[in-house]
């Protein structure tokens, strides 16, 4: 797969998304029994709103990658954008939202795991990301993962990032828990913890709003797959997948990582990620 250093603006919005037709008779009225969408039915997505580039809110309402994604494929869905209703979604609500059916789906930089999948659904991936890790710019001496032994990461409920760390790599780093990543940069700007680890565009987002005050290791060592997070065993995954599938051939998924990462330089794939397919 070949990489492309992005270029333009990762604005600091970006909400999770990716708007499917309502599936698990959830919140909306489209429900995995029901149609498409039009004739008045309603798209509950559940997405972040505290994530610069993927899921930001603005003006009471979320914008991001994640957000442009999830419109785009309700759109192929048949739901037009006025009948999208957003819901903010964090990571240690993700699977409650699915299995209580508060939201039809969650596109919230939502990692596809084994162990995710035993109690929901995903379509996609639409977008692999790389786990990497962020410190402050004084912060010279880190470059890899295991620089990070002795020192204090911070750990956002509903996320295995700093798990990763400390029990896949084995390096004896500390954790210090905090409600979302937005908090964990709070942690990290007043010295409370050393270094924030978690997907590439999410640190990539919150550096873009305090430019030369953090820096990015660039050194990802894990695969994050961002998948659509469904109700178990929904009905909807192979047309979300087909969506994914003519976004990347078209080319809008190109367009909207140009729009949201460029100022990151991250690398991304012009190629779109295998897809799991629906189980």
């Amino acid at each position: 797969m070949r990489a492309h250093r992005i270029g333009s603006a990762l604005a600091g919005a970006a909400a999770l998304a990716l708007a499917v037709t309502a599936c698990g008779a959830p919140a909306g009225s489209g429900g995995d029994s029901g149609g498409g969408g039009g004739d008045g039915d309603k798209l509950v997505i559940g997405t972040k709103y505290d994530q610069p580039g993927l899921g930001l809110e603005k003006e009471g309402k979320p914008e991001g990658f994640d957000v442009d994604v999830a419109k785009y494929v309700a759109k192929e869905l048949g739901y037009e954008e006025n009948q999208i209703e957003w819901k903010e979604t964090i990571s240690d609500n993700r699977e409650g939202f699915l299995q209580q059916k508060t939201v039809d789906m969650v596109l919230a930089t939502y990692s596809i795991t084994d162990e995710r999948k035993q109690v929901v659904s995903f379509a996609g991936p639409y977008y692999v990301a790389q786990q990497d890790i962020l410190v402050p710019a004084e912060d010279k001496d880190s470059k890899k993962p295991e620089d990070m032994k002795g020192k204090t990461l911070c750990a956002a409920a509903g996320s295995r990032s700093a798990d990763t760390i400390t029990e896949t790599l084995k390096i004896d780093a500390q954790t210090r828990k905090a409600g979302n990543y937005s908090e964990c940069m709070q942690l990290l700007d007043d010295g409370t913890i050393d270094a924030v680890t978690t997907d590439n565009t999410i640190l990539a987002g919150f550096s873009a709003q305090q430019e030369g005050k953090f820096r990015l290791l660039n050194n990802p060592f894990q695969e994050e797959r961002y998948g659509v997070g469904l109700p178990k065993n929904s009905d909807k995954c192979e047309k979300i997948d087909e969506a994914i599938t003519k976004m990347w051939e078209s080319g809008e998924a190109e367009k909207m990582l140009e729009k949201h990462f460029g100022p990151a330089g991250l690398e991304y794939d012009k190629k779109q990620p295998e897809l799991d397919g629906c189980e």
